[in-house]
Order: structure tokens, then sequence, then C-alpha cells
């Protein structure tokens, strides 16, 4: 692996750009940044925390996580919120997201701060939200204790879901509406958890295993094809980029690497080129 940037707390939401480049966020830091081809890093959204999963917008600008769900971009003067935290619910915030080729944005809640020791011991499980093209919202599923990486297969019919705390990647089938039918079990990743994760025109699906400094690449079917070892421990997410969408991303932050601020992004090739993610086509109010 080629590293390419480095100096930040928790790297996540990796989403590639064509026009641009990487973007990603710093979860503790705050802040979405875009890694250009030249290897600059700029700006893109300043200061929010929290960013767990990002998307591109077709009016430009983007669709982040965080304490809500939210559009920041140019088609806005301001930060146009898509959904909210849920007193009622329990929610707190959001993490990981994805969208599928109609445009309907895939979003995990949080009931428990992944970061307060003092729910780890009894987390509050959360839901899969869908997001549709008008700009509701419906919950799709329940009892999702630590919600993370999210990818379609490639004909759309089943996405993939990281349960970091139930130490699985889930596979829903997915009706034309939209819905998803009750969670299955793609694999278990045996060393680390699954956090973030992508999927290849082949179909197999690249999981980030956090502390456990891999990429898990499994079948369509759960069986495991590779592992492929990352040179920190903390590997939170991938993405693949490039013109040929061969360049597979693998970002990770500081956690077991002896300094605060030594979130990297590293990049390698790859063998098969992997699925683009459609930018979100979700109204803007």
């Amino acid at each position: 692996m080629d590293k390419l940037a480095s100096g930040y707390g928790l790297i996540e939401g990796p989403v590639w750009d064509p026009r641009r480049g990487l973007i990603f966020s710093d979860v503790p830091n705050g802040g979405v940044y875009c890694l250009d081809r030249s290897g600059r890093v700029e700006t893109v959204v300043e200061h929010r925390r929290g960013i767990g999963g990002i998307a591109l917008h077709k009016d430009g600008g983007l669709i982040v996580s965080g304490r809500n769900v939210a559009y920041k971009g140019p088609a806005a003067r301001e930060t146009v919120v898509l959904l909210d935290r849920d007193e009622q619910l329990g929610i707190v915030g959001f993490n990981d997201l994805t969208t599928d080729t109609r445009g309907r944005i895939y979003v995990g809640s949080l009931c428990s701060s992944p970061f307060d020791p003092a729910q780890r011991g009894s987390p509050k499980p959360g839901w899969l939200h869908v997001i549709d093209t008008d700009g509701s919202s419906r919950r799709l599923a329940d009892n999702i204790l630590l919600t993370n990486g999210l990818g379609f297969s490639p004909d759309g019919a089943r996405l993939y879901h990281s349960d970091s705390r139930a130490n699985i990647v889930g596979v829903y089938d997915v009706r034309p509406d939209g819905s998803v039918g009750p969670r299955g079990t793609l694999a278990r990743v045996d060393e680390g958890i699954p956090d973030g994760l992508a999927v290849s025109e082949d179909g197999a699906v690249w999981v980030a295993a956090a502390r456990g400094g891999a990429v898990v690449v499994f079948e369509p079917d759960g069986r495991e094809r590779e592992r492929i070892r990352c040179p920190l421990p903390m590997v939170t997410s991938v993405c693949f980029g490039g013109d040929d969408m061969r360049d597979l991303y693998v970002v990770t932050g500081a956690e077991g690497a002896g300094s605060p601020d030594a979130g990297s992004i590293f990049r390698l090739r790859v063998a098969v080129a992997g699925l683009p993610v459609p930018p979100a086509l979700v109204k803007l109010p």
C-alpha cells in the first residue's frame, strides 16, 4: 500500500468524486476534505464533527451524516437537514450511509454513542432508514447494535450492512419500493470488527476490519476470498476510485498507532474494479 496522506484522528466516509478525487471526513477533529489526484488536500466542509458517512448529490455538494443527515453545498445557502435526531425514539445521530441507483439514501441510526464508555456495555440498538427522492423517510429495519458500512450488490437486489457490535456483515433482500426483507448474515469477521465496506463489480464485499489491521474480501456467498493487511490496525473504511475504479482506498484511525494524529489514507491497485456509488437524487427543500 502507498500512504497518500496522514495527520488525522479517525478518517471515515470515503467516497470517490470523479471530478475532484477522494472525499473523506475526520470524525473527532471535524471537517470534510478532498485528496485530489496530485496529492493535495483541501477542506470541503469546515468544523462539523462526527461524520461517518458521505455521498455525492446530483446538484453538487454532499450528503453527510453525524448529528443528522444533511446536505451541504452550492444548491442551498444553509445546511439542509434531511433526517434529524428523534428524542422519542432515542436516536442521537447517524453513521455510515450509501445510495441506490434511484438516488435514495440508506443510512443507519445510533441510539447510543460509540464514543461514550458508559454506553458501551449496554448499547441501545438503532435502525436502518431510507430517505426517498421526494425527501420523505422510512424506518426499514431495527435491532442494529452499531450501524456501520452499507453497500449494494451489482444488481441492486441485496444490501450489505455492517453491524460492528454484532460482529457481522448483514444482508437484506431489497424490494422494488426500496424496502428490505429480514436481515440475514453474509459473514462474520473473526479478527477485528466489521466497519465500512465497498462492493466490486464481481459482487465481492470488501470490509474494513477495525482493530484487525486488514481489509477482508468476501465472496457473494460469504466465503472469505482474501485478507489484505494494512500498516495500521484501525482500518475504518474502504472505497474504490480512479479512472478505472481499480484503486482501492483504505482509510484508518489513529487508535493503536501510538499517536493521536496517525490516521492515514492508503491506496493500492486491485485486480477487479469497484462499483461506483450513485449520487443522491433526494429533492432539496
